[in-house]
Order: structure tokens, then C-alpha cells, then sequence
């Protein structure tokens, strides 16, 4: 799949997941009602967090300090259990690429200051989950 439709995937993930949120639905229940199912790597983003979306928000309230999860602007929260199930799950995507394309759309679909919020907690989480990818040169990466 080329980087312009992984983005694009990402992007429609996002959307999903906010609306799943916004209308009080499972992920599942809201796949069912569409009338055009998304594509496959944005299938399996949005049903991977419905799946993994306890282990997701414990990782996400264990780094997001003074932050409860529902108290997040609902983009960023959406953006989050996104990036953290790609971290967890989905090793084939470098921790760099997953922090640098949730990092681009917080910026671009929330708060001005969600992109350093974003940025933070991801790190923090790639640092636990994938610690060898966040080192270079014995430094983590920031």
C-alpha cells in the first residue's frame, strides 16, 4: 500500500472511531450501518481498537499525566487509541512514521496544542512498547 493511502486510511480511521464515539456505537455497530465499507488498512485500524481499546486506554492514562481520557478533546483521543494500537500492534509501521502522521493530524483536525500533546504521549508509550526502535545511538528518541 503506497504512503499517500496509508494517510488516507489513517484519516478515515480517525473519522470512524470520532463518530463511533460521537453517536454512542461500538465499532462494530457502526461499520455495519455503512453503506460503503472502508479500506482494508483502515478497516483493520478502526476493529483493531475496538478489540484492544482497554489494553489501548490503560497505555494511553499510564503516559497522558493530569490527563483523564475522557476529559481529551475527542479528536485527540480518537488520534490516540489510533497511534497506540498501530505502536501495540502493528510492528510492520515504524514508531517514527506512526508518531509523525498522528503528530500531522492533531495539528490539522484539532487544538493548537494537540500536536505536542500527541507527540508526547506517543513517545512515551513507543518508549514501552517498542523500546529498541526509540533508541538511537543509546539515545531515546524525542
Amino acid at each position: 500500500m503506497a504512503l499517500g493511502s496509508r494517510r488516507a486510511g489513517r484519516e478515515r480511521a480517525l473519522s470512524l472511531l470520532y463518530e463511533a464515539e460521537a453517536k454512542g456505537l461500538s465499532v462494530d455497530d457502526l461499520l455495519a450501518e455503512l453503506p460503503v465499507a472502508p479500506d482494508p488498512f483502515a478497516l483493520d485500524l478502526v476493529r483493531g481498537v475496538g478489540t484492544g481499546r482497554e489494553r489501548i486506554d490503560a497505555a494511553i492514562a499510564g503516559h497522558a499525566i493530569n490527563w483523564e481520557i475522557d476529559r481529551m478533546p475527542a479528536v485527540d483521543r480518537a488520534l490516540l487509541r489510533l497511534a497506540v494500537y498501530e505502536l501495540m500492534e502493528r510492528g510492520d509501521v515504524p514508531v517514527g512514521v506512526v508518531i509523525s502522521e498522528a503528530v500531522e493530524l492533531a495539528k490539522q483536525y484539532s487544538t493548537e496544542e494537540s500536536g505536542s500533546f500527541v507527540n508526547g504521549v506517543l513517545a512515551a508509550v513507543a518508549a514501552e512498547e517498542r523500546p529498541l526502535e526509540t533508541e538511537v545511538a543509546g539515545r531515546p528518541l524525542d
